[in-house]
Parts: structure tokens; C-alpha cells; sequence
């Protein structure tokens, strides 16, 4: 049975998944992603959706903001989030 993912969320969701393409050479846009995705973990797991809550982790796990840097995970993250986002598509 598939989670139910409060609108609100899944729409910042959404958002999160915009703004990683634009946040891999831009520091002040990782740390955006980052903080997103952070309150998006806390979210989803007072929702009860700990699936989405997991996956969510498992793309925090690789992003860490550093300033004057490009992200060495940008691609990786990437990937993460493209599948992430076909699964709540279904």
C-alpha cells in the first residue's frame, strides 16, 4: 500500500527536486536544498510516512553544503532525487 504524502509536503517535495538542479554549483541553493529536505524529514515522519521519510535520509546522508565548492555528490543526489520523484509519481 502506497504512503499518503500530505499535499503540502509533496509539494515541497516538488520544490526540493527543482532546486537541486539549480543547486549543484551554488552554494546558497545547496544549503536551501538541504535545509528543505532537513524539515521535509521531520514532516514526513510525524506524518507516518516513514518509506518517503527514509528515502529522503538516504539523499541527506550524501549532501553537505560547503562553501566556494561544487557538490562531489551533485550527480548522485541527482539520481536519488529523479527516482524518488517517479516513485511519487505513481
Amino acid at each position: 500500500m502506497a504512503e499518503k504524502i500530505p499535499l503540502d509536503i509533496k509539494a515541497d517535495l516538488e520544490k526540493a527536486a527543482l532546486l537541486h538542479q539549480r543547486a549543484a554549483s551554488d552554494y546558497e541553493q545547496c544549503q536551501e536544498f538541504n535545509k528543505l529536505m532537513s524539515d521535509l524529514l521531520g514532516r514526513l515522519e510525524d506524518a507516518g510516512c516513514h518509506k518517503t521519510a527514509d528515502q529522503v535520509m538516504s539523499i541527506l546522508i550524501d549532501c553537505n553544503p560547503k562553501p566556494g565548492a561544487q557538490c562531489e555528490k551533485a550527480t548522485r543526489i541527482g539520481e536519488k532525487m529523479k527516482k524518488f520523484e517517479g516513485e511519487q509519481g505513481k
